[in-house]
């Protein structure tokens, strides 16, 4: 399968790796450029691309870039686009820590209905509840213990093919109902970074309630986790091993995320250098 990614970071990186090594034939963009993803692409085999012709270019587009930055995405980005075209919103809401305030999220929207609002375009929400690095290393073939994935969206054919990708990667895809019960999967909810098989991921669905707003949660959330420094399309936390086997090398006038959520100015942080084939 033709899959187009527009994004290249911590999501969009490990789906360009893992799709890659699964054999589909991915292309992936970001805000930069093509000359930008030049390592991405050496690294797990993926074309890098501009935006629009990873838009135009696959059976399945997955759009995975800060909730804020769908607003710069070109209007027309779609035009011309088939309509048997999957479009998969990866994304979660972060209004403190990054988006700024979104009235319309604010208002009551689930975020990916927002999502299909400014693109023009049905999506399909899924891979927004999984950390990037269990994403990477927690699939499983089928059977007992195997972790599960809520996949949200009102397209049943669209949703098929979502949830044949999300087994192809190692989890159990869950039909999470319509878009507009997508905010069951967002920051915040039971459902949101925990490890579940597909029982658990349905009962933490039932089990969430709309009455603390959920973006506000995950920003909580996120601000206790230990904070990855991102290197094209893998990562590296601080005072993990290095379990990549690869040299460490030095970039400067970076942020280094402690483990209270805070930051500092660092002249030397690692990056990894390994192929994502090694990995």
């Amino acid at each position: 399968m033709k899959i187009g990614i527009i994004g290249a970071g911590q999501i969009g990186g490990t789906l360009a790796c893992r799709l890659a090594q699964l054999g589909h034939e991915v292309i992936v963009a970001n805000s930069r450029g093509p000359s930008s993803l030049v390592g991405l692409a050496n690294e797990t085999g993926a074309k890098a691309v501009t935006v629009r012709e990873a838009a135009s270019a696959g059976q399945v587009v997955i759009v995975t870039i800060p909730e804020a930055r769908i607003r710069d995405l070109p209007k027309s980005l779609f035009e011309g686009v088939p309509p048997d075209v999957v479009v998969i919103d990866t994304g979660n809401y972060y209004p403190r820590e990054r988006d700024g305030r979104i009235d319309e999220i604010e208002a009551g929207i689930t975020e990916s209905r927002w999502v299909a609002n400014q693109l023009g375009r049905p999506v399909v929400k899924a891979f927004n509840t999984m950390n990037y690095k269990k994403l990477l290393d927690l699939g499983r073939p089928p059977g007992l213990g195997r972790l599960a994935l809520p996949v949200a969206g009102d397209d049943t054919r669209a949703k098929q093919v979502v949830l044949r990708l999300v087994d192809e990667l190692g989890f159990d895809g869950v039909d999470a109902g319509a878009l507009d019960d997508s905010w069951r999967q967002q920051p915040g909810t039971p459902v949101y970074d925990n490890n579940f098989d597909s029982a658990g991921v349905r009962r933490a669905l039932a089990e969430a309630a709309k009455g603390a707003p959920p973006a506000m949660a995950g920003i909580r959330e996120q601000s206790r986790r230990l904070r990855p420094i991102c290197v094209r399309s893998v990562v590296v936390c601080l005072g993990s091993p290095n379990r990549f086997g690869a040299p460490l090398e030095p970039q400067s006038n970076s942020k280094v995320w402690r483990r209270d959520g805070t930051y500092k100015r660092t002249r030397a942080t690692l990056r990894v250098t390994a192929k994502c084939a090694n990995t």
